[in-house]
């Protein structure tokens, strides 16, 4: 599938690699990266702790998928997904970044006026320790969300085939 030359699908796999857990979208974007299954046209961007700098690498997305570990109070290793609206309830100091994804969304509006989608897929982190492992319940959870990230690219991907709009099916653009 061939995406709309208006439309531009970024995924970000954000984290720190020597913070065990906290390294957890960088090994997802990593799997998503080499998965076969991810339709033509997404922009893959190693976040790693960035922060605010990220703003220049997504400003033109009209599709965001955000990876990376997430303390929302779940048992360690449950997957988590929070799109758009449900975005703007996360707690700013969740993340052992120097600025946490919630500044990141925040500030983004500021920089673009573009309308996207954004879909943040996480885990629950075990520890945010040193370390270069992630632990077992979250290295167990990786495969579920590389399923439901696969899922989610190829449901944008479906909303902009040129079949589905000729069909008369409404796009979010």
């Amino acid at each position: 599938m061939e995406f709309s030359p208006k439309t531009k699908t970024v995924v970000v796999g954000i984290g720190n690699l020597i913070r065990t857990d906290d390294g957890f979208g960088l090994h997802a974007l990593e799997r998503l990266r080499r998965d076969p299954r991810v339709p033509a046209g997404v922009t893959f961007i190693d976040g790693g702790t960035y922060g605010l700098e990220l703003l220049t690498c997504i400003s033109d997305s009209t599709h965001l998928l955000l990876l990376d570990a997430i303390d929302v109070g779940e048992p360690p290793g449950t997957v988590v997904r929070m799109a758009n609206e449900e975005l703007r309830g996360l707690p700013g100091a969740a993340s052992v970044h120097q600025v946490g994804l919630a500044d990141l969304l925040a500030m983004l509006p500021l920089v673009s006026t573009t309308a996207r989608e954004i879909v943040l897929l996480g885990v629950s982190p075990l520890s945010t320790d040193w370390g270069t492992d992630l632990s077992a319940p979250v290295a167990a959870a990786l495969d579920a969300l590389v399923e439901e990230a696969v899922a989610q690219l190829a449901r944008w991907a479906g909303e902009l085939s040129p079949e589905r709009v000729l069909a008369g099916e409404r796009s979010n653009l």
